[in-house]
């Protein structure tokens, strides 16, 4: 077996890795029948559905020439680093870290501060287009989760609401 695309091999080995996850979390679960879904029959279909994709692209991977074999490249440092910063930051400023003393900020800082992070990973910034993206995620999620959905989070400073 030679691998004719590197990348679409790889991301199909990535895609079964998941999917397997998923479907191996799922099993602690409640499975339930397709007539009454239990918590567990959901993440179940989705993993195998996932792990059934990516073993399809990693077969493709093997069958289908390419004209330079898609190898992968180098890893792009900068971008992964401020994603995964920027959704640490995220989860510390939504819920704090009392043991730190660092008090939650709540929905708002957070979604700021997330989106100015995660925009550093490009090559460019454009402060204001960030602004707008950042102002039109906190209104669209305070909507969405707050308002529309209930859900019990802090959403300002503590300092603030007191």
């Amino acid at each position: 077996m030679k691998i004719k695309s590197q990348k679409d091999f790889f991301s199909g080995l990535m895609f079964m890795g998941v999917g397997i996850a998923f479907a191996w979390g799922a099993t602690e679960y409640s499975i339930g029948s397709g007539a009454r879904m239990g918590p567990g029959y959901f993440p179940l279909v989705l993993g195998i559905l996932l792990a059934f994709i990516g073993t399809v692209i990693a077969f493709k991977a093997t069958v289908i020439e390419t004209v330079d074999g898609d190898k992968i490249g180098k890893w792009a440092w900068k971008p992964l680093f401020f994603i995964l910063g920027a959704n640490v930051v995220f989860g510390i400023l939504l819920a704090g870290l009392p043991g730190l003393g660092i008090p939650a900020m709540g929905l708002i800082v957070a979604i700021y501060a997330l989106t100015f992070i995660a925009s550093l990973a490009g090559t460019e910034f454009n402060a204001k287009g960030v602004f707008v993206l950042a102002t039109v995620l906190a209104v669209g999620s305070y909507v969405a989760f707050v308002w529309a959905l209930k859900l019990q989070f802090p959403v300002w400073p503590s300092f603030i609401v007191g």
